[in-house]
């Protein structure tokens, strides 16, 4: 059974920079971050397939987001550069409920944490 845990959010100035974690627990092989705003549906923002380290990322954050992770710490991390107000949401890791890690629709994710609420004021 996968569990999930987010942390490292906060409230930054525009043009900031945050580190999300996500710790994981049991086994998969790709992990996503998702966002969600009050009123709005969660959205992706990126995933990474973690045998290969292949990521993905949606046209919002592309060049300002990087999706790593640590195997020894069991961690997925977000660094967020470049944070702007629309970036303000509930941030979310989930796990891709079929492995092949090729989608950012939250439908195909489950396992979700908690969340961490990420801020961002101008």
């Amino acid at each position: 059974q996968v569990q999930l845990m987010e942390s490292g959010g906060g409230s930054v100035q525009d043009g900031g920079t945050l580190r999300l974690s996500c710790v994981v627990s049991g086994f998969t092989e790709c992990i996503g971050w998702f966002r969600q705003a009050p009123g709005n549906e969660r959205q992706g923002v990126a995933r990474i397939h973690i045998p290969s380290d292949s990521a993905d990322y949606s046209a919002a954050v592309k060049g300002r987001f990087t999706i790593s992770h640590d195997s020894a710490k069991k961690t997925v991390y977000l660094q967020m550069n470049s944070l702007k107000p629309e970036d303000s949401a509930m941030y979310y890791c989930g796990a891709e409920r079929d492995g092949y890690c090729f989608s950012l629709r939250a439908v195909d994710y489950d396992h979700w944490g908690q969340g961490t609420q990420v801020t961002v004021s101008s």
